[in-house]
């Protein structure tokens, strides 16, 4: 089969086409037929090696499947050969494996696909589970009426401004450039700012009628993410997931303390929280799969691109501008 390796970390060039055996499931096991494969921002993490989960080298990298169970092995039930299904690395012992036409997976990781949901859709379905995750599993001390979304062109954030509008929050948002400011107004934001303004906080109470959003929830860390928290409402939240321009550029606890009158929170969330979680993990990608299904949010936008291009589909990934899904397809094309 082939597949897009990765022996030694590096740049785009890290990426290695290669032919290697086609596997076969063993007890309790399936073998997928990839028809769609998700890329993304922790594909890039891994190939340069800084991704704090990095599956040991040589390693295949990729998270997101959607295809057909081809085979079979022993003592494996509830799935039949046939079955559309999605595959995320979050159900296996170990993250990637993806960029291949085929990959080995134990019954019980599988989602089953509706056939609303089309393979190239499915592999969005992991953001929408984060994007579950963080809206509604985060403990926010009130009911939120109100959500900032920073980055919100990013696949995770895009998926938030979905969700939140589908379960009547409003929603306003941040981004970077004006094409993606325009993407995020498309995708349903009610007010979309630009993260750079010194009056970001004012704003956003502005919009709230002067009481600030109850939940914010930020990616990007450094002077925005201190912004979210002025941008809070009494008994507000605060969502860090990750600090891609750095740590906060102020001291958060001085923050929290200036502004006590509030009694605001933060909190600093992974996925891999549910890493033990099995039932609570499952139970959010169901409730996104359900959602998707029945046409309360939808896949983004999508640029397809076969397998044999996937260092196109990481220099796409890395251009400022991007936003959507990058999807590859299995070929028998050459690079």
């Amino acid at each position: 089969m082939k597949a897009i390796v990765i022996r030694q970390p590096g740049g785009l060039d890290a990426l290695e086409l290669a032919e290697l055996p086609r596997p076969e499931p063993g007890p309790g096991q399936v073998r997928v037929k990839a028809v769609a494969i998700g890329v993304g921002r922790p594909d890039a993490l891994m190939r340069s090696g800084r991704y704090k989960w990095m599956p040991p080298l040589p390693a295949i990298p990729g998270n997101e499947i959607a295809g057909v169970v081809e085979a079979l092995g022993p003592d494996t039930g509830g799935v039949a050969v046939g079955d559309r299904v999605l595959l995320s690395s979050r159900e296996l012992p170990q993250r990637g494996g993806g960029y291949a036409e085929y990959a080995l997976a134990p019954a019980a990781a599988l989602y089953a696909l509706p056939p609303a949901i089309t393979f190239d859709d499915a592999v969005s379905l992991p953001n929408f589970q984060l994007a579950q995750a963080l809206l509604f599993g985060c403990g926010s001390a009130v009911p939120p009426r109100s959500v900032l979304l920073t980055a919100a062109a990013g696949g995770v954030a895009s998926a938030m401004v979905q969700l939140a509008r589908a379960h009547g929050l409003q929603v306003i948002a941040t981004a970077s450039s004006a094409a993606k400011r325009a993407f995020v107004r498309d995708n349903g934001a009610d007010l979309v700012l630009d993260p750079a303004a010194s009056t970001l906080a004012e704003q956003v109470r502005e919009a709230t009628a002067g009481r600030g959003v109850d939940l914010a929830i930020d990616p990007v860390g450094g002077a925005l993410l201190v912004a979210c928290l002025q941008a809070l409402a009494p008994l507000g939240l605060a969502v860090s997931y990750n600090i891609v321009a750095g740590m906060p550029s102020a001291d958060v606890f001085g923050v929290l303390r200036t502004l006590l009158e509030r009694s605001l929170a933060l909190r600093v969330f992974s996925m891999h929280t549910f890493d033990a979680d099995v039932t609570r993990r499952r139970s959010l990608m169901q409730s996104a799969i359900d959602a998707m299904a029945a046409g309360r949010v939808r896949a983004p936008r999508a640029t397809v691109l076969p397998l044999t291009q996937a260092r196109q589909a990481h220099a796409l990934l890395d251009e400022p501008d991007s936003v959507g899904k990058i999807i590859l397809h299995p070929s028998s094309e050459t690079p």
